[in-house]
């Protein structure tokens, strides 16, 4: 008889009895827009230099060949510095996907171990396909159970991404669901990655990313070979929620399972910003495009936002970093206004060298909104006030970001979006990169995942 006493146990039965076929068509084609837009963003992280200091680390501690693929340097390793290395390049430029009820990026720690672990084990993209969809129904779930409080310390995608992994490439070794539950135990005792960083302009972040991949997929080749965890590593007395949140709610790991496909939810990231920017970058772009208004006319922008907007944000009062950059709301909203977007050539290029983006920074103040902040983080609702230099008072509001699910990218966005991640630092050339878009359309009938990109010369 099943054992239902503890909401993990339920998930990994879930998640063990889980087939693709189960899965609805609009939610496998949902998945494959997330892995071209996750595989472009590892390749745009080639060269950055927190990416380069991966690299090295594993040259130094990994083997010089394997079964692996690094997109970055195009050679090949050993799935766990394979997923080490991808995971870390998956989110340095801020392009990768972002569950909203969760707070979760789940793109950059499922993918890079799914793949990794794939390539050794000589899987097919249909079981690439659904070991993800998995990572990414368990992910999403745990993330909403760890709650608000949780986001406030710790980066739920260095934390939760860890379990979203194990369950992600236990699914793919095909593990029933005591070793699932074992697998997310490993993981959970090793979930780590705090906000502290932000304050410092320091590396951590891609860190977060790099192991959140790797140790899930530790996680889940020990269970593989008999290793145990804790089965209550969520719930549990001693277990993260009791160390690590205030509000947990074990009812969101059972949430909608097997009705409610939280994968189909994900948003893109439209700006190549924290997704915390996004809303007020929507909304003040739509008051200036309604307005006529340009950047030299505005006095003073109040962006309303939701606490967590503050929590991240907030420390980053000038920026040092381009990365750093990316978490300051005066910077994306300037660049918004001056550059009328926030993209990647507008991070390269403007964010710290353009006078007037700094200038435009001094003029933006965050406050916190009751209503946006009740309806966070199920909704992330866009508003902006707008001084005007002649005396007026302008104001704008976006339900729906783009991006969002409601108004999410279309697969010749998509298309564009992977192309030009691709271009970045020269990380493939469009031909490779429609190649990759054309094999993904069809992951479904790959034989296998290996060699996505030619091997270095």
């Amino acid at each position: 008889m099943s054992d239902t006493r503890y909401p993990t146990r339920q998930l990994c039965e879930y998640l063990a009895a889980l087939k693709l076929d189960d899965v609805p068509a609009p939610v496998v084609e949902r998945t494959k827009d997330l892995f071209l837009d996750w595989i472009a963003s590892a390749i745009a992280g080639k060269d950055a230099p927190a990416i380069r200091r991966i690299q090295e680390f594993a040259a130094a501690m990994g083997p010089a060949s394997g079964d692996a693929e690094v997109f970055v340097d195009r050679r090949r390793t050993s799935p766990y510095f394979a997923a080490l290395i991808n995971g870390a390049s998956s989110h340095v430029v801020e392009q990768d996907d972002v569950h909203n009820g969760s707070v979760l990026h789940p793109a950059a720690v499922v993918f890079p171990a799914v793949v990794a672990a794939a390539q050794a084990e000589g899987k097919t993209g249909a079981d690439v396909l659904q070991a993800s969809i998995a990572g990414y129904e368990a992910g999403i779930r745990i993330g909403e159970f760890m709650g608000r409080s949780h986001y406030r310390v710790f980066h739920t995608t260095g934390t939760v991404g860890t379990l979203a992994a194990a369950a992600a490439v236990a699914k793919l070794y095909g593990l029933d669901a005591e070793g699932i539950n074992q697998a997310l135990g490993s993981a959970g005792t090793q979930a780590a990655g705090l906000w502290e960083f932000l304050r410092d302009a320091a590396d951590s972040k891609q860190l977060h990313t790099a192991k959140a991949a790797a140790d899930g997929l530790q996680s889940a080749w020990l269970a593989r070979a008999g290793f145990t965890g804790a089965r209550q590593i969520l719930e549990g007395p001693q277990g993260m929620a009791a160390g690590m949140s205030s509000d947990a709610n074990p009812a969101a790991l059972t949430d909608g399972l097997g009705s409610r496909w939280a994968t189909a939810e994900t948003s893109f990231k439209f700006f190549a910003s924290c997704r915390h920017t996004h809303p007020a970058a929507d909304a003040l772009k739509a008051l200036m495009l309604r307005e006529g208004l340009h950047a030299e006319q505005i006095a003073s922008v109040t962006a309303h936002v939701h606490q967590g907007a503050i929590d991240v944000l907030g420390p980053v009062v000038n920026p040092a970093t381009i990365h750093q950059a990316k978490f300051s709301m005066g910077t994306v909203l300037g660049l918004v206004a001056v550059h009328a977007h926030a993209g990647l050539g507008e991070f390269e290029q403007h964010a710290l060298q353009d006078a007037r983006i700094a200038a435009f920074r001094d003029k933006v103040t965050m406050v916190l909104d009751e209503e946006i902040n009740a309806a966070y983080p199920r909704q992330w609702i866009g508003r902006v006030t707008v001084r005007t230099v002649d005396g007026g008072t302008l104001a704008a509001r976006v339900d729906v970001p783009k991006g969002d699910p409601g108004n999410t990218l279309t697969r010749p966005e998509l298309e564009a979006k992977a192309i030009e991640l691709g271009a970045f630092r020269h990380g493939a050339s469009e031909a490779e990169m429609r190649a990759i878009i054309a094999r993904v359309w069809r992951l479904e009938h790959e034989a296998n995942v290996g060699n996505w990109l030619p091997a270095a010369r």
